[in-house]
């Protein structure tokens, strides 16, 4: 939500941009300050999903150059580097499933923050 006048910090689209209008202030509110939010349960739980699917990729993505920067640094045996590549391959495939399983594709995950760019680095 924004207050009267100012500009949005994030872009917000789609049906999560819809389900914000409608919880501005009731006219008929019997309380001051009460909000009314109102969204159908299936759009609520696919923004949901999309905003935990897009953590959780944040945190793999930001895990994977980790690991590439100890494997370039030669910090890590050769046993090491073999069980990491196996464990973010098995990483990317579950996420895959799982962008598969909510009917959400990888481009979906990748936020607009407006002036700031994309949430997720291009690779």
């Amino acid at each position: 939500m924004r207050r009267p006048g100012s500009e949005p910090v994030v872009k917000i689209t789609g049906p999560l941009e819809d389900a914000l209008e409608i919880a501005e202030p009731s006219e008929d509110a019997t309380r001051p300050n009460r909000w009314r939010l109102g969204t159908d349960p299936e759009t609520a739980e696919r923004d949901l999903s999309r905003l935990v699917l897009t953590l959780v990729e944040l945190v793999r993505q930001l895990v994977e150059r980790q690991c590439v920067r100890r494997m370039d640094q030669g910090d890590l045996s050769d046993e090491q580097v073999e069980t990491l590549g196996l464990t973010l391959m098995r990483l990317e495939d579950a996420m895959n499933e799982l962008c598969e399983r909510f009917g959400l594709s990888p481009s979906d995950l990748n936020l607009d923050l407006g002036p700031l760019g994309t949430l997720l680095p291009a690779d």
